[in-house]
């Protein structure tokens, strides 16, 4: 329901209720030592379920939070740009989003599936019965701090990734200001408009790959927290 890419609005309900159907089958052999005995009430058994919920809520939101940091750094991207107001449907997470965060998304999304990212995920949750024994109490304290953490993490690392774009906005417009100042009659604004998109779209096409890669191995590192 929340992991990248399975809760895409692209996806069907119906296809993804029978994944999930396929993977508790193909899982419970592995996982049934792991579980506690049969509960003898309702309310046992409605404690075991709502454990069990928020276990996979805070697994996936952790996925979410780790995939932030690709769309932050797409924002500061489309704001160097120049295209902060082109937006459009982002169908990873059903949201108006800006064209490059967007452009993005898809690129990782993409990626996640095709270099097999996804077994990461699914291995994450696996673990978690490890993790987080079932019918035992959640540390609901190391929830909110690893959730604190990773936010944090992910904003840090996003900026990083959209250094290069801050670089260039601060080195641009300076540049525009100086040519301002030394050439008071030239129009400044339709100079600086379609410069800052075609120098912008070029060194955006430069750095994607370089983004992208880094991109996974962060996120990568971030999943092996659960898996190791």
């Amino acid at each position: 329901m929340l992991m990248p890419g399975f809760s895409a609005s692209y996806v069907n309900v119906q296809v993804r209720l029978v994944f999930a159907l396929a993977l508790t089958l193909v899982l419970l052999p592995v996982i049934s030592p792991l579980l506690p005995p049969a509960p003898k009430d309702f309310s046992q058994m409605l404690y075991y379920i709502l454990n069990e919920i928020s276990t996979g809520i805070f697994l996936g939101i952790i996925m979410q939070v780790l995939f932030f940091a690709l769309n932050f750094a797409g924002s500061i991207a489309s704001q160097a740009i120049g295209f902060s107001n082109a937006q459009m449907f982002d169908p990873a997470f059903q949201t108006q989003t800006m064209l490059i965060e967007t452009f993005l998304s898809i690129i990782a999304i993409t990626f996640i599936f095709v270099t097999d990212i996804h077994h990461l995920m699914i291995r994450a949750l696996i673990e978690g019965y490890y993790l987080f024994k079932p019918g035992l109490p959640l540390p609901w304290s190391d929830f909110a701090q690893h959730l604190i953490q990773t936010i944090s993490r992910s904003f840090a690392f996003g900026f990083k990734l959209g250094s290069p774009f801050i670089a260039f906005t601060i080195i641009f417009y300076s540049g525009m200001g100086l040519v301002s100042r030394l050439m008071p009659q030239l129009n400044i604004f339709f100079l600086s408009l379609p410069l800052q998109i075609y120098l912008g779209l070029g060194m955006l096409f430069l750095t994607v790959p370089v983004i992208i890669l880094v991109f996974f191995h962060y996120y990568g590192d971030g999943l092996y927290f659960f898996t190791n």
